[in-house]
């Protein structure tokens, strides 16, 4: 309990006049002794205005973000609503020349109003392979996905996504989900990735017809690819692709296509958000094509010298601001 002044000027009145000694009276009074003695000494030094409460100084931590600073972080997030705060904190590091925390930004779009639900749901996998790629194009994964365009109804989209990097490195819009449809795919990643023959990467897929037909194991063969297959009835072995799947769902059937082109012009724009532009927890919060091709450790580096100079500068502006008030 915060006593007044006042009040204690009363307790030391009564602690003064009573009969039954101070340490009973202030036991009666629910008061430490080492509080009354405290409030008596500057009683005696200091008088009455001795017993008055200070308000204490606010703490000055070095490292408090600027207001201005604060400011963008909120212009920015209302210009880049599809960014989690996650997100936006790397992207503010990468392209606005400070550094500034997760935790940081979150704080700040909650004082704001701007944090109103979970900005993410997490689709966890409950098994890993025992030998995790450690390089792009040691291994691919490969899928099918649909989507029902009015008039025309079900499209098949095809996807090969690199393992390590998240790196779409093909797709095609298809009418079904036929041998040739997978080979298509598979084809054009070969021409996107230019791997010679004796350096071409595991190809992990469903136990889907497509992906078990003769003709596409005898391609496979023939491209010195080797096909790697998930458990029967376990999705989450092909964790990575199934989770870009559900990001592309999530975006795409927030609209309706009436044609394929259409749905095609949408696919296209949502990968180039995805492999150049979405930052992923798991690789560093790096983009896909950041880690594919080989980029990752310039931008790591480029992010820590940011940081340590915002350090830097936030403790040389606090250093002045002690100055100024001594």
């Amino acid at each position: 309990m915060r006593y007044s002044a006042a009040e204690k000027m009363e307790i030391i009145r009564l602690v003064n006049g009573s009969d039954i000694g101070v340490t009973r009276t202030l036991k009666e009074l629910g008061i430490y002794k080492s509080t009354f003695y405290k409030w008596y000494e500057k009683y005696q030094s200091q008088g009455f205005e001795g017993l008055k409460n200070v308000k204490s100084s606010p703490k000055q931590v070095w490292n408090r973000i600027p207001q201005k600073e604060r400011e963008q972080v909120v212009e920015i997030a209302l210009d880049r609503e599809e960014l989690t705060p996650r997100e936006l904190a790397w992207h503010i590091t990468d392209h606005h020349d400070y550094y500034i925390s997760e935790s940081s930004v979150y704080r700040i779009l909650r004082e704001y109003g701007l944090i109103t639900a979970p900005a993410y749901v997490v689709l966890s996998a409950s098994k890993e392979f025992k030998d995790k790629t450690v390089r792009p194009n040691q291994m691919w994964q490969t899928d099918f996905t649909y989507f029902k365009i009015i008039g025309w109804g079900w499209y098949y989209l095809s996807t090969v996504l690199d393992d390590y990097s998240r790196y779409i490195v093909a797709w095609e819009l298809c009418a079904g989900m036929k041998a040739e449809d997978a080979e298509s795919t598979v084809r054009k990643a070969l021409a996107h990735a230019n791997l010679p023959k004796h350096n071409r990467p595991k190809l992990l897929s469903d136990n889907g017809s497509s992906y078990i037909a003769a003709d596409f194991k005898s391609f496979l063969s023939d491209e010195k690819i080797i096909p790697v297959h998930g458990r029967p009835l376990h999705p989450q072995t092909q964790g990575k692709i199934e989770r870009y799947n559900r990001s592309l769902k999530n975006c795409i059937k927030l609209e309706n296509y009436y044609s394929p082109g259409e749905l095609e012009r949408a696919v296209e724009k949502f990968v180039l958000y995805y492999n150049y532009q979405r930052y992923h927890e798991s690789i560093s919060n790096l983009t896909p094509a950041q880690v594919y091709y080989n980029k990752g450790g310039a931008v790591l580096e480029k992010r820590r010298k940011t940081k340590m100079k915002t350090i830097n500068h936030r403790k040389k502006q606090h250093r002045k601001l002690m100055v100024m008030r001594q």
